[in-house]
């Protein structure tokens, strides 16, 4: 009979042993800063978010075990389960507040267009690591079409939030992958001829959205109120603040969704500038050292998978802090690391276990 000894050490570096600690360490910082925002912001939401944190932890502890080569073995049946799943949705999806976005499978409801967060990385650095001895032009158009079905389901959802993250995703890998500067100049310029065309395309709500973004003084008490109430709060934040459970605008909750989309508002205006300037320092640092995992590693699919990754994060800071601050339509994207939720929260925390797999992975190649 073996006999079982507890060795603290062994098992804490098994623990440990594929998690970066630069990366930990920078995101520790982040989610504690988090924290302190959101208990100010809403502090009975507080229990369900340290459940959620713990969710996020071990998704992510368990993805920085799974060998990049496995995940490669992943990408296609992930990405076509999701495209299956997006049909489902199309075809038989529950429908909440005028959007078709979940699948109720009787024990429980699924938002598939989550999935493909991961999956349409996952699903072009895997063809572009396929093809990598010879790019040719018949490449890059199934790379396009790989990327456009799924995001024209999102869209039609309708999830406009959710398709420009899957967008950005895929379109990161193709550019990561050496996509021409004469053909992005010409994608950028044939998307501005086609603004009128793609405005008759959009719904209504989103319609307004834009046309709100333009000019909310049009409808300040309805359509206006949440860009308003929110450069208001962020203004009035100043350079340091009015200190941490002070911000007016937060407590007599002027401020629309304060504990998810709009939660930067309440930080700007209990922090202030300076405040500002912590959080996008961290979101520079987290989103250089995935940079740098990306260029450190071994194989085309796991620095394309890398540096998408790591550049999704800056799109979700980003587009968040845009919308909050005025200069971006509302869009329901969540500051990342920092908005209260779930599903959101997972998808990220899993993207940093891929990277810690992909760090941990180079680290072995290299001996």
């Amino acid at each position: 009979m073996t006999e079982f000894a507890f060795r603290p050490r062994e098992w804490w570096q098994r623990l440990v042993a594929p998690i970066d600690p630069v990366l930990l360490a920078l995101l520790a910082l982040l989610i504690g800063y988090a924290l302190l925002v959101l208990v100010s912001a809403s502090p009975e939401r507080m229990n369900n978010q340290f459940i959620n944190l713990a969710v996020a932890l071990v998704v992510m502890r368990v993805a920085a075990q799974i060998p990049p080569q496995r995940l490669m073995y992943l990408a296609l049946p992930l990405y076509l389960g999701g495209v299956l799943l997006l049909v489902a949705v199309a075809l038989f999806g529950d429908v909440s507040k005028g959007a078709r976005r979940w699948l109720n499978l009787g024990f429980m409801r699924i938002q598939p267009s989550e999935i493909m967060k991961i999956a349409m990385p996952l699903m072009l650095a895997w063809y572009f690591q396929k093809h990598e001895a010879m790019l040719r032009a018949r490449d890059w158009i199934v790379a396009a079409l790989i990327l456009l079905l799924p995001v024209a389901f999102i869209a039609r959802q309708p999830d406009l939030g959710t398709s420009i993250l899957v967008l950005s995703a895929g379109f990161f890998v193709i550019f990561l992958a050496g996509l021409s500067w004469k053909i992005m100049a010409l994608l950028f310029f044939g998307g501005l001829a086609s603004l009128p065309f793609v405005w008759t395309l959009l719904h209504d709500y989103q319609r307004q959205r834009v046309l709100t973004l333009l000019d909310p003084e049009a409808d300040p008490l309805g359509k206006g109120f949440h860009i308003i109430q929110s450069t208001i709060a962020v203004g009035s934040g100043g350079i340091l603040g009015k200190g941490w459970g002070n911000g007016t605008q937060t407590h007599l909750e002027f401020i629309p969704e304060r504990h998810t989309d709009f939660i930067f508002a309440v930080l700007s205006e209990e922090f202030g500038l300076l405040g500002n300037t912590f959080l996008l320092a961290l979101y520079a640092l987290i989103i250089g050292r995935g940079l740098m995992i990306a260029a450190n590693a071994p194989t085309l699919f796991s620095r394309l998978l890398a540096g998408s990754i790591t550049l999704i994060f800056f799109t979700y800071a980003f587009v968040n802090m845009g919308m909050v601050s005025g200069i971006l339509p509302v869009v329901g994207v969540p500051l990342p690391f920092f908005s209260y939720g779930g599903t959101a929260l997972v998808t990220l925390f899993l993207g940093v276990g891929i990277l810690m797999s992909i760090h941990k992975h180079r680290m072995l190649v290299q001996k």
